[in-house]
């Protein structure tokens, strides 16, 4: 058994394939956590194949996308001592999977590449790829399938996070539809702002990254939050929430 592990500064997702399988056994989006110590993490990670009847003892490799460096060698550590096994670690600048044709190829998150890595695989080339987590980002692949450049923005739960705390009056949300753009009470005016405006943010990046790429590039979105928005965008194509770990699956087989 793969166990793929892609550490974001929020959500640490996980996911297991069995041997020969291109579809997750099953998978978990858990809190990102930095003060988990080895042991922590590890007993941690038996508790989750135990809710879903699996074996720890199964796990044969290892593979982790990490954007929080400090949490590498705990990790690590807890791979070694309760899976026995070694883990490797995707790093965007040493896979030779996908070219990445930016000025600083070390520069990009292994989570965006393992992420480009599975959206090539899966939906083809060109290709944009919008990933709602901490941040949300957009990437673009050309037609020969490289890497070939990405946008930052600030993610839906920090922007509701930083409105809420920076304003007395306004109350915590929870992220849904208020069924028209006119709100008229505070949740619904925050809710509006927040589910129309980021699709109309993805509308206008979308827009401009293919008129920059030059072609109709199909539109796959990912991320803990992608439903939410591509109900209100026609421009997304699909939605596939485990890009990565099928990158970090195919990194793996490339090995």
């Amino acid at each position: 058994m793969l166990l793929t592990i892609d550490v974001g500064n929020t959500e640490t997702k996980l996911g297991c394939f069995t041997n020969g399988n291109d579809r997750l056994t099953d998978h978990w989006r858990v809190t990102t956590k930095m003060t988990r110590t080895a042991d922590e993490y590890g007993v941690f990670f038996s508790q989750l194949f135990m809710s879903s009847n699996l074996n720890v003892h199964d796990v044969e490799a290892v593979v982790i996308a990490s954007v929080v460096p400090k949490l590498d060698s705990v990790l690590e550590a807890a791979c070694k001592r309760f899976f026995n096994v070694t883990p490797v670690f995707l790093k965007a600048h040493r896979q030779k999977l996908i070219s990445v044709n930016t000025e600083r190829p070390s520069e990009v998150g292994a989570d965006l590449i393992a992420a480009a890595i599975g959206g090539r695989a899966r939906h083809g080339t060109p290709l944009i790829i919008v990933s709602y987590g901490t941040a949300t980002v957009f990437m673009a692949i050309d037609a020969e399938g490289n890497y070939t450049g990405v946008a930052i923005a600030p993610g839906i739960n920090i922007s509701i996070d930083a409105l809420v705390n920076r304003t007395a009056k306004l109350p915590q949300i929870s992220l849904e539809d208020p069924g028209h753009a006119l709100g008229r009470t505070t949740i619904e005016s925050l809710q509006a702002g927040i589910v129309y405006g980021f699709a109309g943010q993805t509308e206008a990046l979308i827009t401009r990254f293919r008129h920059e790429m030059g072609t109709d590039a199909k539109v796959v979105a990912t991320g803990g939050l992608a439903e939410v928005i591509a109900k209100h965008t026609k421009l997304i194509d699909s939605v596939d929430p485990h890009l990565s770990l099928t990158g970090l699956r195919l990194f793996h087989e490339s090995h």
